[in-house]
């Protein structure tokens, strides 16, 4: 019997990783309160290595990318959030809804290291609720959204507002990264955090130290670059972690209550313009010169475009000298040995194309090139020999010499 349930349990595990199910999440949030869901890396993990944790005993911790958009959209809904900070990280949904309604999320988990994904459906139901009339908001410098979402973190900054506040009826309204508010990204070295804006709210009215927030001294303090060093005034300072510690300077309030009245209907009429005598149209403007403008966009330009052209014409034809002038100037011995190197190679060239030509002339021992003469080989091993008989050639007595 125990070994027909295990083999029962076997094969409901294998269609489940087979076919693909897919978790469903259902969750009711009211209107106007902080959304948080922390994405597990554990819960995923297990739909991908089902059988390795139960019968192979081995655990895998692989890195993981989320991925979250609404149910036949390309996105998530405007008041929800994902933010994930790194692979091996657990992700977080969060937001604050501001209508009621019901939400379908899609949620894909990527393993980076068999690329297998995982997904779930998260149903997000928004019933309406009353808004909280008087709300702060509150920024905490040396925070990131990330460190703030988890539920104890929250439960602590939530205890320093209610100790602010003066009242135990405190909720989390809103949290909101520094750079999604036109922060600047912090540099890549410790101490250095983007900041995170919490909004809280309640039905009870502001306390005195909230109400200071509102008085002309500290809106004077608060002024320019000083207003980042004023302090926390020290019967205000409810700060119990140095890191959930507020900016005094940005601490804002919103009371709810003093809303401004709605602007009137527009009023319907027959649609008929009422009589007001013959149209009178404006008058035609001034006549404008435009060519001050023509010259200066368009001759000025050209002008300088043919100076340019007639420049370049004269560097690239007026100062060549020629090649008459160019071998005038030239060492005979250094242009006879020029026309030599032409003259081998051409008929070195024209020999390619002939397999059966008589070998070349500069080939053979002793020869004239200007003459076409042989001489007779010199049983000599003398290195003062030259190849290039210089009494039989005519332009000997034009060479220069020493």
């Amino acid at each position: 019997m125990a070994g027909w349930r295990s083999w029962v349990f076997f094969l409901t595990v294998c269609a489940v990783s087979v076919f693909g199910a897919n978790a469903e999440i259902k969750l009711t949030i009211p209107v106007g309160k902080l959304f948080t869901y922390e994405l597990m890396r554990e819960t995923f993990q297990n739909d991908f290595e089902p059988l390795s944790k139960l019968y192979a005993g081995r655990l895998y911790d692989d890195p993981m990318v989320f991925k979250c958009n609404k149910q036949n959209y390309p996105d998530l809904p405007e008041w929800l959030r994902l933010t994930q900070r790194h692979p091996y990280d657990n992700g977080f949904l969060y937001g604050t809804p501001t209508s009621p309604g019901k939400n379908i999320i899609e949620i894909y988990a990527v393993n980076k290291r068999s690329y297998e994904t995982a997904r779930h459906i998260l149903v997000i139901k928004v019933v309406a609720e009353k808004m909280l009339p008087y709300q702060a908001e509150f920024f905490i410098k040396l925070r990131e959204v990330e460190k703030v979402l988890p539920s104890s973190v929250q439960d602590e900054i939530k205890q320093d507002i209610q100790n602010l506040w003066n009242t135990q009826a405190v909720e989390i309204v809103n949290i909101t990264n520094a750079l999604d508010r036109g922060g600047r990204v912090p540099l890549p070295v410790a101490g250095h955090f983007e900041g995170v804006y919490v909004k809280a709210g309640s039905i009870d009215y502001f306390s005195e130290c909230l109400l200071m927030v509102m008085t002309p001294e500290h809106q004077k303090q608060c002024t320019g670059e000083a207003g980042l060093k004023v302090k926390t005034p020290g019967g205000c300072n409810f700060c119990s972690i140095p890191s959930n510690c507020i900016t005094w300077c940005k601490t804002e309030l919103f009371d709810l209550t003093e809303q401004e009245p709605a602007p009137p209907a527009p009023t319907m009429s027959s649609g008929i313009l009422e009589a007001g005598g013959d149209f009178d149209p404006p008058e035609s403007p001034p006549s404008r010169d435009f060519l001050p403008d023509y010259i200066v966009t368009v001759i000025v330009p050209l002008i300088l475009a043919i100076i340019l052209c007639l420049l370049l014409a004269y560097i690239m034809y007026g100062r060549r000298e020629g090649v008459a002038k160019r071998n005038a100037r030239t060492n005979q011995i250094q242009l006879y040995h020029h026309h030599t190197i032409h003259e081998n190679t051409d008929e070195l060239r024209n020999m390619a194309g002939n397999r059966g030509a008589p070998p070349p002339l500069s080939t053979l021992p002793m020869f004239n090139s200007r003459t076409l003469d042989r001489a007779p080989p010199l049983h000599s091993d003398s290195p003062s020999i030259p190849l290039i008989m210089a009494q039989h050639d005519p332009y000997s007595e034009t060479l220069p010499r020493k």
